[in-house]
């Protein structure tokens, strides 16, 4: 997916850098740290240098307990500094939960307008429909002076889940495209430490919304708690939120705030390429009469155990199970299918021999082409490898025309574009291969 936001556009297949820019004095970490516009820009401009490609600029804060302040002394902190990196070529994103503000700062040159109140105001989704941005909608719980006021979730990630959908709809049905929408699940906004990393630790339910995902955890309280840190120890609470972002990158978010863009961008060098495999099954190799099924799903779960086991690799995500009619020849029984998404170190050819051999453990039989198997485990999709050999092509050539690749795949990476740029889906489901059902 491409992250349009006005003339600036952003690939979330790679995360993107958004340094934080606090001019306030009571901001949680850094307040007062940049009083005036001189020494705000100069440290904009250093977050640049060091591999920010956004610079998210805020004039009032957002901590827990935090005053308000008034649109009008907003805008005089942050409304020459916002002109000033626009007009040099920043890509430039105002931090407000005011209309005013927001209205203000597009007019001045932002590219995006960042609500910690989620476009709560209609006044606020007016300026969003009515000018080129990006948006970036963040879920939080009650106000900023109120939202630690003993927080409670039945489910957490289901309940910002379901917001964020809603108000992302919402956004649409005003006239917002989708390719300028991103959401951010407000970690530590109304939300307990626990609730935060359960959150975060399943932050590719969030991304399963289709949006471009923002990870904003840079220095947070719940870093401090995690990670068993000294508070005033900065340093640590840097490297911390640098391995977070570094987790969350792994888990499908492509922009990354941060306060310390160094050290972020550093963690973020050991992100590996994502592989999407495909998986099917429609030979039970031990299945009494009517569970045929439940073997096959069986026989699938073994493959992702030991998938969970190769050297170098991270499993990140499973789809649904779908049932699925055999495609090509079609004299057989159907298939059990499913979608993994992947992050390794292994090369392709290496990660293919990987997966035969997991083939071969339960009991693969290659003697008849498209025909039975225990098991089948197709590479569809390995990052920003796009190429042909005898033995390996990639993206996998038939991806698209097979239903029952699609529908799991769409599941876990709704929207994706191929690493040859085709999408995923881009042919409708009754002119695709081996229609699929979830099971």
């Amino acid at each position: 997916m491409i992250w349009t936001c006005g003339t600036y556009q952003f690939d979330t297949h790679t995360p993107t850098i958004m340094g934080v820019l606090n001019m306030t004095p009571d901001s949680f970490s850094d307040g007062g740290l940049h009083p005036d516009t001189e020494t705000a820009l100069g440290h904009a401009r250093q977050m640049v240098a060091q591999g920010a490609r956004i610079i998210d600029v805020g004039g009032e804060s957002t901590r827990p307990g935090a005053e308000p302040v008034t649109p009008d002394e907003e805008w005089n902190r942050v409304g020459a500094v916002i002109r000033q990196l626009a007009a040099e070529d920043v890509c430039v994103s105002v931090d407000t939960r005011h209309a005013e503000v927001a209205a203000r700062a597009v007019e001045a040159g932002a590219s995006i307008v960042n609500d910690v109140s989620g476009f709560r105001d209609p006044a606020m989704v007016r300026v969003a429909a009515g000018a080129d941005v990006g948006v970036v909608v963040m879920h939080m719980q009650g106000e900023p002076a109120t939202m630690q006021d003993d927080p409670h979730y039945d489910d957490v990630v289901a309940e910002v889940c379901a917001y964020l959908g809603e108000q992302a709809a919402m956004l649409e049905a005003a006239g917002v495209a989708r390719s300028r929408i991103c959401v951010d699940p407000g970690p530590g906004f109304g939300k307990t430490q626990s609730q935060t990393v359960e959150l975060m630790r399943n932050l590719h339910e969030v991304r399963h919304l289709g949006y471009p995902v923002m990870c904003a955890v840079s220095r947070k309280s719940f870093i401090t708690g995690a990670y068993q840190l000294d508070p005033e120890d900065l340093l640590a609470r840097d490297a911390a939120s640098a391995n977070e972002a570094l987790l969350a990158a792994e888990l499908g978010a492509s922009v990354i705030r941060t306060h310390n863009v160094e050290a972020t961008a550093q963690a973020l060098k050991a992100l590996k390429p994502y592989v999407l495999l495909s998986l099917g099954s429609n030979v039970a190799l031990v299945a009494e009469p009517g569970e045929e099924t439940e073997a096959k799903e069986a026989q699938i779960n073994l493959a992702i155990g030991k998938l969970c086991q190769l050297p170098d690799s991270l499993l990140i995500d499973v789809a649904p199970f779908y049932l699925s009619r055999a495609a090509y020849k079609e004299d057989q029984d159907d298939f059990v299918n499913t979608a993994v998404l992947l992050r390794t170190g292994l090369p392709p050819r290496e990660l293919l021999q990987c997966l035969h051999a997991i083939e071969d453990m339960l009991g693969r039989v290659r003697t008849e082409p498209n025909g039975p198997r225990t098991l089948d485990i197709d590479i569809v999709d390995y990052q920003m490898y796009s190429y042909a050999t005898d033995d390996l092509v990639l993206p996998h050539p038939r991806a698209t025309e097979r239903d029952f690749v699609v529908r799991p795949s769409e599941d876990i990476l709704p929207g994706h574009v191929l690493a040859n740029g085709r999408r995923m889906a881009e042919l409708p489901a009754e002119k695709r291969l081996g229609a699929a059902e979830r099971l």
